[in-house]
């Protein structure tokens, strides 16, 4: 699919780690590789306890990079870890490799700015902000209640069948 870009300061703090003075900076700079081990690790967590199935799924972070291999089972799976990815608080860009067993349409993707929620998005993409639903659907599980998302949160925004 791509390499997709994401608000790098917005999102789930995954890592668990916060901002760092340029003293631990320098520091976290020497542990670079132990530190991007973990990171990826925590990112597989995520992805894996959401339920997504993708074979062989494969994650290393290159500082605030991401590239994820793997084959998952559907088109939605693919765009979904993409966000899970994304979506998490010092990531920048994800660098999408992964395969998918049967190819589907991509949905569209969009990063909510100041201001919006679900239905004023979907009067945009669907001219039917009552259609707020199906984007609250499609991005389950990370979505847990359609009045929680925030600005710089990529979304997806599937097609209408």
């Amino acid at each position: 699919m791509g390499l997709f870009s994401f608000i790098k300061n917005a999102g789930a703090n995954v890592f668990g780690i916060g901002k760092t003075t340029e003293e631990e900076a320098a520091e976290v700079a020497e542990k670079a590789a132990e530190l991007a081990k973990e990171k990826a690790s925590k990112l597989t967590t995520a992805v894996e306890t959401l339920g997504f199935e993708v074979l062989d799924l494969n994650i290393e972070v290159e500082g605030d990079n991401v590239i994820v291999w793997g084959q998952a089972n559907s088109q939605e799976t693919r765009e979904k870890v993409i966000l899970v990815l994304g979506n998490t608080e010092g990531i920048a860009t994800v660098d999408d490799r992964m395969t998918v067993v049967v190819e589907e349409p991509q949905a569209q993707f969009h990063t909510v700015v100041k201001g919006e929620y679900l239905s004023k998005i979907a009067k945009k993409y669907y001219g039917n902000a009552m259609k707020y639903p199906v984007i609250f659907e499609a991005n389950k599980p990370m979505l847990t209640d359609p009045d929680k998302i925030y600005p710089g949160q990529v979304l997806r925004i599937p097609a209408l069948d």
